[in-house]
């Protein structure tokens, strides 16, 4: 075969392959998924999925938030507000949120006042979206009062916490919850009603509207660390369900 024609095809290989590069870089880069912690951690508990968001062509936002300062509707609207400002800059077409704990109460809160136009899917692992009996057991303890602020005296179960003001979600949201506990969690596990991820009981991460619920067996402190939880994540931003319902629970709140 003569070099020029060997010279063509590999030049035509080369361009055919930037081109199906760019297209499935087009595909997700518009997709910008602003990432919550929960109570008292940090972005670098979120750093697993991000870096599979980002390796999946997403635009992830991981934010630091004070998380143990101020109560959450201050801390929703500065952190929620800071992540959509960061995904404008990043030219996102389509904004989608993966929260841990607290951090879908902060979604809820700022949803249910402002809706990005651009608004995607939500995915919230281990939320206490019907409060915590763990919140309600520790609130009048002085250590829990300082280590975990305004925000931590909110997250109680009944009308005197602020998830059950919140209403029905009006968007696109999955929940993932656990059912198995951290050894140092065993004491709160015994005390939460029900299957429980340590500080969650499973009713209790359910709310209204949702589109899908999921339960695995993971804990409250490490479940966004699951390679399972963070494939189903995937799945439910791409797709709007998770690929395997559960079939341990009734997937609609009381």
């Amino acid at each position: 075969m003569p070099r020029f024609l060997i010279l063509a095809i590999l030049l035509c290989l080369a361009l055919a392959f930037d081109a199906g590069r760019v297209a499935a870089s087009e595909t997700t880069a518009g997709e910008c998924v602003i990432l919550l912690h929960g109570l008292g951690r940090t972005s670098y508990s979120m750093n697993k999925m991000a870096d599979t968001l980002e390796s999946a062509g997403f635009q992830p936002v991981n934010l630091d938030y004070p998380s143990r300062k101020q109560p959450i509707e201050e801390l929703a609207l500065d952190a929620v507000g800071q992540g959509l400002e960061r995904c404008a800059d990043l030219r996102a077409e389509t904004v989608h949120f993966v929260t841990h704990s607290m951090g879908g109460i902060l979604v809820r809160y700022f949803l249910g006042r402002e809706r990005p136009e651009k608004l995607g899917r939500v995915v919230m692992l281990s939320p206490p979206n019907r409060g915590s009996e763990a919140a309600d057991h520790l609130k009048s303890s002085a250590l829990y009062k300082w280590f975990n602020g305004p925000a931590g005296q909110q997250l109680v179960t009944g009308p005197g916490g602020l998830p059950a003001k919140l209403g029905p979600v009006t968007f696109p949201l999955g929940v993932i919850t656990g059912n198995r506990h951290s050894f140092f969690d065993s004491w709160l596990a015994d005390i939460i009603p029900g299957a429980n991820d340590g500080k969650v009981a499973v009713e209790r991460a359910k709310v209204k509207g949702m589109i899908d619920f999921l339960v695995l067996p993971y804990s409250h402190p490490f479940i966004m660390d699951s390679e399972e939880v963070i494939d189903q994540t995937l799945v439910f931003l791409r797709f709007g369900r998770f690929e395997t319902p559960s079939p341990l629970v009734d997937q609609s709140p009381e």
